[in-house]
């Protein structure tokens, strides 16, 4: 709900308040962002009546008593303060926190807007003009945006505590500038988001020389700082500052991608706050380029937040009669610690970024045929591996990289989207009929925004790569960057794609992008415009991926970009999920979903089970810590059934049918990390829920090890169990000598026999017990194996070994 009356303003959800008012110099001071300024009775009065005046015992006066009672005072600057102006002597912009700020009036703190105008003059002073409430959320025309689809054409609670918009337009007096500030205010997820426009309303041009999405400051000189790095294959690395004075920045300079090195999702929170306690703030960014956030503290009482496009390289002319739009921030509070803050901000993904007819449909389980093949594809291949993957009730089989062209590596053909027939001699409408033939689903492999020089696409249109025309350029991965700025270079990749994904029945398609940029520099814009290239090449693939989103609504895509090198809202408003990383190791994988965990909905997230000992690092995980590791995700299998035993096979097909039960609650429960690496997720209604434990480092004598659980309704009843993993004799080693009646050579005849016709289970432990005893002392596990003894209820968890336990409502399931 939003109040606002054009000098106080408050944004409102049922746990959450924005409240700022305009000062007697028209510049917007920011008060509160954090725990709600109102009871819940009385937000629950206001939602009733549609009137958020109603909040307060004397309406309008009693929040503006509120304002005045917290907000800060400010009668005298200090000694070298700068006055704002002579009719203002008691306004020290340095002092006061801003909705917005620039420099040349006294504020000289970190910037939300600069420009230069056409007089060569930098001060830039935006003040009030006029707001506007509206309901709803509108999208920006250029970029993508939040939405919202709630039914509120009827009488419902959706209607009474709907999604509203605040616009606020300030304007530069003597420059015919104007700034457009839009909040929007999410009630259902408690989210708030902002964004600006600029519009030149002047006959002169304009120079961007900064525009950023957010700013939010705080009166206190002492935060943490949490953001998320890595590079490719080791993404979303957890990393915290302590910022007590200057400034600590997460930013992507030049890569031309939200990035691996630097995710755009960032946390500010108190310096105690932990998973389940203590203020914090998640921002993110609904964009793909080059970002910049950064948390600034002047050591004394006050600190800045601010996020939004990178400054550095980039410019923008604004010409007369024109705007420019600003990437839409996303801003999510919770006083319950970085789980509290998670949830909301997962929910508000899932639900007003996602979007299409994959967003509330559960993800189906594949095979993708890269690991088992890699270039090395021929029809009868793929389909070999289909049949194996139908046996194990999989469902989607993805064909990847070596199709088209003449791509047997990755030094040609990309370009080049015309199938290759000596490898599918039917093209790809054949394969993926054999495909649906087997009962599966069909998917393939793009790289669209790429071109290698060996290629057709090339030698016709050189000039269609970035480069700088006459220079040695660089490469990454053998290939260049389609310019994308270029509308002609759009209608060629549409145009393709269209052609790819109606040339069979095909359901889903991975989106890949396998290089950074270098040697910015577009053909189709002047000299003193190159400083618009990014952005502009993020403006065309937007609208590439809008037009082939639309064309083909029911086709399921996936994002990629050398794993999580631009996992971020810009693309997750077209592709319903990304590949979370190029390392598919199960225990770097723990840390890298931990790590999206914080901002991203697990539906969103790519996981799959590959081989061991692994591609990337040579690591040899257990087949059944690796799937129990990706399930909170989008699952699936990256392997070669086609060389798997029978008994693995076996195991895949259980592990199959057990996702496919509890499929919804992984991809769309409340996500709750635990401590030890572990994670609880509960579904909507908390009838349902899994709890993931993993040893580390297993150590003897372990029985005090317990789950301490999360989210469970405290008033019902749960069914406890584990998931049963099966043992092989030789895991117990020569012990099996202690009770064999003769002594068992290690590996020899009589051991490898045993192995065969002895089949072991680890323990099954069942419990029954109340959501509040669950979640206030936690569930205690069997006692883990140490030496001394073994029995069916011994837990045997070695390191690298994990396990999931699953809760059910005994009165949801009579």
């Amino acid at each position: 709900m939003i109040y606002a009356d054009g000098n106080i303003f408050l944004l409102q959800t049922a746990n959450t308040s924005y409240l700022f008012r305009r000062t007697n110099s028209g510049h917007l001071e920011h008060i509160h962002f954090g725990s709600s300024i109102i009871s819940k009775e009385c937000y629950q009065k206001a939602v009733e009546a549609g009137d958020l005046e109603q909040a307060f015992k004397n309406g309008k006066d009693g929040l503006v008593a509120i304002a005045d009672a917290i907000g800060p005072k400010h009668y005298h600057g200090g000694g070298n303060m700068n006055i704002y102006s002579a009719e203002h002597k008691d306004t020290f912009l340095e002092m006061l926190g801003l909705e917005m700020s620039s420099f040349g009036k006294g504020d000289i703190r970190e910037p939300f807007v600069e420009l230069t105008y056409a007089d060569g003059n930098t001060t830039v002073d935006f003040q009030y003009y006029s707001m506007k409430v509206t309901d709803g959320k509108k999208a920006l025309k250029t970029l993508p945006s939040s939405y919202d689809d709630a039914d509120v054409s009827s009488d419902s609670a959706a209607k009474r505590d709907k999604t509203q918009q605040l616009i606020i337009t300030l304007k530069d007096p003597g420059y015919g500038t104007s700034l457009e500030m839009i909040y929007s205010v999410f009630t259902d997820s408690d989210v708030i988001t902002r964004s600006a426009v600029l519009h030149n309303e002047s006959d002169k041009d304009v120079r961007i020389d900064r525009i950023l999405s957010t700013q939010i400051d705080f009166d206190t000189p002492s935060l943490k700082f949490t953001s998320f790095h890595g590079r490719w294959a080791d993404e979303m690395g957890i990393h915290e500052s302590v910022c007590t004075g200057g400034k600590v920045v997460c930013e992507e300079l030049a890569a031309g991608e939200s990035g691996s090195r630097s995710n755009p999702f960032v946390i500010v929170s108190d310096l105690d706050t932990d998973e389940n306690h203590g203020e914090c703030y998640g921002f993110n960014l609904v964009y793909s380029g080059n970002h910049y956030e950064a948390l600034s503290s002047n050591a004394k009482n006050m600190s800045r937040f601010v996020c939004g496009i990178q400054p550095v390289g980039f410019n923008w002319l604004l010409t007369p009669g024109s705007k420019f739009e600003a990437p839409e921030a996303v801003m999510a509070y919770s006083s319950q610690g970085y789980n509290g803050m998670s949830i909301r901000m997962q929910d508000f993904v899932r639900k007003h970024i996602v979007r299409g007819s994959w967003r509330d449909r559960a993800r189906p389980i594949l095979i993708n045929s890269w690991e088992a093949s890699y270039f090395d594809i021929t029809q009868n291949s793929l389909v070999s591996l289909a049949k194996e993957a139908k046996k194990c009730c999989i469902e989607l089989f993805v064909m990847d990289d070596g199709l088209f062209g003449k791509r047997n590596d990755e030094t040609s053909s990309l370009g080049d989207w015309y199938e290759n027939k000596k490898k599918l001699p039917g093209g790809i409408k054949e394969l993926a009929d054999k495909i649906n033939d087997l009962g599966l689903m069909f998917g393939l492999w793009v790289e669209p925004e790429m071109v290698n020089e060996d290629s057709d696409l090339y030698r016709a249109h050189p000039d269609w790569a970035v480069a700088v025309p006459g220079k040695p350029h660089s490469t990454g991965r053998n290939q260049m960057n389609l310019d994308l700025s270029r509308e002609e270079v759009q209608d060629y990749v549409i145009d393709a794609m269209k052609k790819v994904f109606s040339a069979g029945n095909v359901a889903y398609v991975k989106w890949d992008m396998n290089r950074i940029f270098s040697d910015r520099f577009s053909a189709s814009l002047p000299a003193d415009r190159q400083g618009e290239f990014q952005h502009r090449y993020y403006i065309g693939l937007y609208r590439i991926m809008k037009e082939l989103t639309e064309s083909f609504p029911e086709i399921l895509f996936e994002g990629c970009s050398a794993g999580g090198n631009r996992f971020d809202l810009g693309i997750l408003s077209y592709f319903p999920q990304i590949w979370g990383s190029d390392d598919t190791d199960a225990f770097c994988r723990l840390d890298i979903q931990r790590g999206y965990s914080y901002g991203y909905p697990a539906s969103t997230v790519g996981a799959h089970v590959s081989a061991c000992p692994n591609h990337q690092t040579l690591n040899t995980v257990p087949l059944e810590t690796r799937f129990e590791i990706a399930c909170p995700g989008c699952f699936g299998y990256e392997l070669n059934l086609c060389e798997m035993s029978d008994s693995d096979k076996k195991v895949i097909a259980g592990q199959v049918e057990f996702y496919k039960k509890w499929r919804e609650v992984f991809q769309f429960g409340d996500y709750y990390r635990l401590p030890d690496y572990g994670y609880m997720i509960v579904s909507k209604d908390a009838n349902r829920a899994v709890a993931f434990a993993v040893e580390k480092g297993s150590r003897p004598n372990n029985d005090y090890r317990k789950i301490k659980c999360k989210g469970l309704s405290e008033d019902k009843l749960y069914n406890v169990t584990n998931r049963v993993v099966p043992l092989n004799l030789k895991d117990f080693g020569s012990l099996v000598n202690t009770i064999a009646p003769v002594h068992v050579k290690q590996d020899g005849i009589i051991h490898n026999i045993m192995d065969k016709v002895v089949h072991l289970n680890g323990e099954e432990q069942k419990a029954v017990a109340t959501g509040a005893a669950l979640n206030n002392h936690g569930l205690a596990l069997n006692p883990n194996f140490a030496g001394t003894g073994y029995n069916q209820d011994t837990r045997i968890m070695r390191t690298g070994d994990s396990r999931l336990y699953t809760f059910e409502n005994i009165l949801a399931n009579p």
